[in-house]
Protein backbone atom coordinates (compact mmCIF):
# COMPACT_ATOMS: atom_id res chain seq x y z
CA UNK A 1 0.00 0.00 0.00
CA UNK A 2 1.29 3.48 -0.87
CA UNK A 3 2.29 5.54 2.15
CA UNK A 4 0.24 8.75 2.10
CA UNK A 5 1.74 10.30 5.23
CA UNK A 6 3.10 13.77 4.54
CA UNK A 7 4.05 15.34 7.88
CA UNK A 8 4.77 13.68 11.19
CA UNK A 9 5.67 15.46 14.43
CA UNK A 10 6.83 13.38 17.37
CA UNK A 11 7.47 14.94 20.80
CA UNK A 12 8.24 18.29 19.16
CA UNK A 13 9.23 21.15 21.43
CA UNK A 14 10.20 24.72 20.64
CA UNK A 15 11.91 27.04 23.09
CA UNK A 16 13.64 30.39 22.78
CA UNK A 17 16.34 31.90 24.96
CA UNK A 18 15.33 35.16 26.65
CA UNK A 19 17.71 38.06 27.36
CA UNK A 20 18.00 36.98 31.01
CA UNK A 21 19.21 33.53 29.82
CA UNK A 22 15.98 31.84 30.86
CA UNK A 23 14.04 29.71 28.38
CA UNK A 24 10.56 30.41 27.12
CA UNK A 25 8.86 27.10 26.27
CA UNK A 26 6.43 27.67 23.39
CA UNK A 27 5.61 24.11 22.28
CA UNK A 28 5.66 21.11 24.58
CA UNK A 29 5.75 17.56 23.20
CA UNK A 30 3.62 18.03 20.07
CA UNK A 31 2.53 14.84 18.28
CA UNK A 32 0.69 15.14 14.97
CA UNK A 33 0.39 13.07 11.81
CA UNK A 34 -0.85 14.55 8.52
CA UNK A 35 -1.72 12.42 5.49
CA UNK A 36 -3.02 13.13 2.00
CA UNK A 37 -6.62 14.32 2.03
CA UNK A 38 -6.71 15.20 5.74
CA UNK A 39 -8.54 18.35 6.84
CA UNK A 40 -7.27 19.27 10.28
CA UNK A 41 -8.18 22.30 12.39
CA UNK A 42 -5.94 23.52 15.22
CA UNK A 43 -7.73 25.85 17.61
CA UNK A 44 -6.03 28.15 20.06
CA UNK A 45 -6.07 31.61 21.57
CA UNK A 46 -3.43 34.23 20.86
CA UNK A 47 -0.13 33.39 22.55
CA UNK A 48 -0.68 29.63 22.66
CA UNK A 49 1.98 28.84 20.05
CA UNK A 50 -0.18 28.62 16.90
CA UNK A 51 2.20 30.68 14.75
CA UNK A 52 5.22 28.73 15.98
CA UNK A 53 3.51 25.43 15.17
CA UNK A 54 2.52 26.74 11.73
CA UNK A 55 6.13 27.73 11.03
CA UNK A 56 7.34 24.25 11.94
CA UNK A 57 4.64 22.55 9.83
CA UNK A 58 5.57 24.85 6.95
CA UNK A 59 9.30 24.05 7.27
CA UNK A 60 9.98 27.68 8.15
CA UNK A 61 11.33 26.77 11.60
CA UNK A 62 12.80 23.72 13.28
CA UNK A 63 11.98 22.04 16.59
CA UNK A 64 14.25 22.54 19.57
CA UNK A 65 13.84 18.85 20.35
CA UNK A 66 11.76 16.02 18.91
CA UNK A 67 11.34 14.65 15.42
CA UNK A 68 9.85 16.30 12.33
CA UNK A 69 9.45 14.21 9.17
CA UNK A 70 8.41 15.29 5.69
CA UNK A 71 7.26 12.30 3.61
CA UNK A 72 9.44 10.04 5.73
CA UNK A 73 12.53 12.25 5.52
CA UNK A 74 14.05 13.82 8.65
CA UNK A 75 13.13 17.46 8.01
CA UNK A 76 15.33 18.74 10.84
CA UNK A 77 18.35 17.85 8.71
CA UNK A 78 17.19 19.56 5.52
CA UNK A 79 19.38 22.39 4.27
CA UNK A 80 17.74 25.83 4.07
CA UNK A 81 17.81 25.57 0.27
CA UNK A 82 16.15 22.15 0.24
CA UNK A 83 13.48 23.26 2.72
CA UNK A 84 12.76 26.33 0.56
CA UNK A 85 12.44 24.09 -2.50
CA UNK A 86 9.89 21.88 -0.73
CA UNK A 87 7.93 24.93 0.46
CA UNK A 88 7.77 26.32 -3.05
CA UNK A 89 6.76 23.03 -4.64
CA UNK A 90 4.68 21.15 -2.06
CA UNK A 91 3.33 23.65 0.49
CA UNK A 92 0.70 26.33 -0.05
CA UNK A 93 0.03 29.15 2.43
CA UNK A 94 -3.17 31.15 2.95
CA UNK A 95 -3.00 34.04 5.43
CA UNK A 96 -5.54 36.19 7.26
CA UNK A 97 -4.37 39.42 5.62
CA UNK A 98 -4.29 37.96 2.07
CA UNK A 99 -0.75 39.30 1.39
CA UNK A 100 -1.53 40.11 -2.23
CA UNK A 101 1.07 42.08 -4.18
CA UNK A 102 -0.12 45.70 -4.58
CA UNK A 103 -0.06 47.08 -8.08
CA UNK A 104 -0.41 43.59 -9.56
CA UNK A 105 -3.57 42.14 -11.05
CA UNK A 106 -5.30 39.06 -9.68
CA UNK A 107 -3.75 37.06 -12.52
CA UNK A 108 -0.26 38.39 -11.84
CA UNK A 109 -0.62 37.60 -8.12
CA UNK A 110 -1.52 34.00 -8.86
CA UNK A 111 1.23 33.71 -11.46
CA UNK A 112 3.86 34.86 -8.95
CA UNK A 113 4.68 31.42 -7.42
CA UNK A 114 5.09 29.98 -10.92
CA UNK A 115 7.91 32.40 -11.70
CA UNK A 116 10.11 30.00 -9.70
CA UNK A 117 8.74 26.88 -11.38
CA UNK A 118 10.64 24.84 -13.93
CA UNK A 119 9.67 23.16 -17.17
CA UNK A 120 6.09 23.21 -18.37
CA UNK A 121 4.73 24.92 -15.25
CA UNK A 122 6.89 27.97 -15.93
CA UNK A 123 5.98 28.23 -19.61
CA UNK A 124 2.27 27.60 -18.90
CA UNK A 125 2.14 29.93 -15.90
CA UNK A 126 -0.48 32.26 -17.39
CA UNK A 127 -2.75 29.36 -18.35
CA UNK A 128 -2.35 27.65 -14.97
CA UNK A 129 -3.03 30.89 -13.07
CA UNK A 130 -6.10 31.58 -15.20
CA UNK A 131 -7.45 28.07 -14.53
CA UNK A 132 -6.82 28.48 -10.78
CA UNK A 133 -8.77 31.74 -10.70
CA UNK A 134 -11.60 30.22 -12.72
CA UNK A 135 -11.86 27.39 -10.16
CA UNK A 136 -12.44 29.91 -7.36
CA UNK A 137 -15.02 31.80 -9.41
CA UNK A 138 -12.87 34.75 -10.45
CA UNK A 139 -12.45 34.04 -14.14
CA UNK A 140 -13.99 37.44 -14.93
CA UNK A 141 -11.66 39.33 -12.55
CA UNK A 142 -8.26 38.35 -13.97
CA UNK A 143 -7.20 41.95 -14.62
CA UNK A 144 -8.61 43.40 -11.39
CA UNK A 145 -6.29 45.06 -8.88
CA UNK A 146 -6.51 43.90 -5.25
CA UNK A 147 -7.96 47.22 -4.05
CA UNK A 148 -10.94 46.81 -6.40
CA UNK A 149 -11.82 43.37 -4.97
CA UNK A 150 -13.93 42.63 -1.89
CA UNK A 151 -12.35 40.91 1.10
CA UNK A 152 -13.83 37.58 0.07
CA UNK A 153 -12.57 38.00 -3.49
CA UNK A 154 -9.08 38.89 -2.27
CA UNK A 155 -9.03 35.76 -0.13
CA UNK A 156 -10.13 33.70 -3.13
CA UNK A 157 -7.19 35.13 -5.09
CA UNK A 158 -4.96 34.10 -2.19
CA UNK A 159 -6.43 30.58 -2.30
CA UNK A 160 -5.85 30.35 -6.05
CA UNK A 161 -2.25 31.47 -5.51
CA UNK A 162 -1.77 28.85 -2.79
CA UNK A 163 -3.16 26.08 -4.99
CA UNK A 164 -1.68 26.99 -8.38
CA UNK A 165 1.39 24.75 -7.93
CA UNK A 166 -0.80 21.85 -6.78
CA UNK A 167 0.73 21.56 -3.29
CA UNK A 168 0.50 18.45 -1.15
CA UNK A 169 -0.27 20.46 2.01
CA UNK A 170 -2.14 23.77 2.37
CA UNK A 171 -1.56 25.71 5.60
CA UNK A 172 -4.29 28.27 6.32
CA UNK A 173 -3.47 30.76 9.10
CA UNK A 174 -6.69 32.40 10.38
CA UNK A 175 -7.98 32.47 6.77
CA UNK A 176 -11.35 33.97 7.74
CA UNK A 177 -10.15 36.39 10.42
CA UNK A 178 -10.54 39.47 8.19
CA UNK A 179 -13.92 38.40 6.78
CA UNK A 180 -17.51 38.57 7.97
CA UNK A 181 -19.11 35.31 9.12
CA UNK A 182 -21.02 34.52 5.91
CA UNK A 183 -18.08 35.33 3.62
CA UNK A 184 -15.71 33.42 5.90
CA UNK A 185 -17.86 30.31 5.73
CA UNK A 186 -18.06 30.54 1.93
CA UNK A 187 -14.29 30.91 1.72
CA UNK A 188 -13.72 27.87 3.96
CA UNK A 189 -16.16 25.78 1.92
CA UNK A 190 -14.28 26.79 -1.21
CA UNK A 191 -10.89 26.02 0.34
CA UNK A 192 -12.07 22.63 1.57
CA UNK A 193 -13.60 21.72 -1.80
CA UNK A 194 -10.47 22.81 -3.67
CA UNK A 195 -8.16 20.73 -1.50
CA UNK A 196 -10.48 17.70 -1.64
CA UNK A 197 -10.45 17.92 -5.44
CA UNK A 198 -6.64 18.06 -5.55
CA UNK A 199 -6.10 15.46 -2.82
CA UNK A 200 -4.08 17.90 -0.72
CA UNK A 201 -4.09 17.95 3.06
CA UNK A 202 -5.55 21.11 4.62
CA UNK A 203 -4.40 22.37 8.02
CA UNK A 204 -6.35 25.34 9.35
CA UNK A 205 -5.00 27.35 12.27
CA UNK A 206 -7.84 29.30 13.87
CA UNK A 207 -9.33 30.70 17.05
CA UNK A 208 -12.85 30.30 15.62
CA UNK A 209 -14.72 27.17 16.72
CA UNK A 210 -17.15 27.54 13.81
CA UNK A 211 -14.28 27.41 11.32
CA UNK A 212 -12.76 24.45 13.16
CA UNK A 213 -16.07 22.59 13.01
CA UNK A 214 -15.79 22.49 9.21
CA UNK A 215 -12.68 20.30 9.46
CA UNK A 216 -12.84 16.54 9.77
CA UNK A 217 -10.41 16.41 12.70
CA UNK A 218 -9.90 19.03 15.41
CA UNK A 219 -7.15 19.73 17.92
CA UNK A 220 -6.72 22.36 20.61
CA UNK A 221 -3.40 24.04 21.29
CA UNK A 222 -3.28 25.28 24.88
CA UNK A 223 -0.12 26.56 26.54
CA UNK A 224 1.99 24.79 23.97
CA UNK A 225 0.27 21.40 24.31
CA UNK A 226 -1.76 19.85 21.50
CA UNK A 227 -4.77 17.70 22.40
CA UNK A 228 -7.70 16.24 20.42
CA UNK A 229 -10.77 18.48 20.55
CA UNK A 230 -14.32 17.16 20.51
CA UNK A 231 -16.88 19.66 19.27
CA UNK A 232 -20.56 19.36 20.07
CA UNK A 233 -22.56 19.47 16.88
CA UNK A 234 -25.95 21.06 17.26
CA UNK A 235 -28.73 20.92 14.71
Amino acid sequence: MRDTQLLKLESVTRSVLLPDDSELHILNGINLSVSEGDHIAIVGRSGTGKSTLLNILGLLDRPTTGHLAWRGIDATKLSARRAAHIRGRDLGFVFQQFNLLPGRTALENVMAPLMYATGADFWRRKTLATEALEKVGLGARLDSMPQTLSGGEQQRVAIARALVRRPRVVLADEPTGALDVATGRAVMELLDAATVESGAALITITHDINVAAMAREQFQLDEGTLKPLTLEVTS
